[in-house]
C-alpha cells in the first residue's frame, strides 16, 4: 500500500511516497516536556579587516587563480625567476595547484606565506 506525504524542507514543498511493507503500527502518545526558554547572547558581527597588499608600482602580480590555502611559497624577495618557475602551491578542492611566474624578473614582494587563504585574484608574489 503506497501512502502519500507532504515534506516541507527549508521552504520547500515536495509530495512523496512511501511504500507501507507490512506489520502493525500502534501509534504511542509520549508525554511532551517543556523545555524553559533560555536567553541567546547577542551575536555582534565580527568586522574583518581587509588584507594589505603590497604592490610596489609598476610591479607584475601573481595572483591566486582560485579560493584555496597556501601550501608553500617557492621563491623569496630578491629572487630572480624566470618565466615557468614555480612560485608557490595553493591547495583548493583537496588538490595541490602550482602557480608559474608569468614572466622573468625578480621577485618585488610575497604577500603571503604556508598557511594563509586566500581569495580569486588575491596578490601572492610581485614580479618587477
Amino acid at each position: 500500500m503506497m501512502r502519500k506525504f507532504q515534506v516541507t524542507v527549508n521552504g520547500n514543498t515536495y509530495e512523496v511516497e512511501v511504500e507501507e511493507l507490512g506489520g502493525s503500527f500502534t501509534p504511542v502518545a509520549t508525554p511532551v516536556t517543556p523545555v524553559a526558554a533560555t536567553p541567546v547572547a547577542a551575536v555582534t558581527p565580527k568586522m574583518v579587516a581587509p588584507k594589505a597588499t603590497v604592490v610596489p608600482a609598476n610591479a607584475t602580480k601573481i595572483v591566486a587563480p582560485m579560493p584555496g590555502k597556501i601550501v608553500d611559497v617557492k621563491v623569496s624577495i630578491g629572487q630572480s625567476v624566470k618565466e615557468g618557475d614555480l612560485v608557490a602551491i595553493l591547495e583548493a578542492m583537496k588538490m595541490e595547484n602550482e602557480i608559474f611566474a608569468p614572466s622573468a624578473g625578480t621577485v618585488a614582494s610575497v604577500n603571503v606565506s604556508a598557511g594563509t587563504a586566500v581569495e580569486t585574484n588575491d596578490v601572492i608574489v610581485t614580479l618587477n
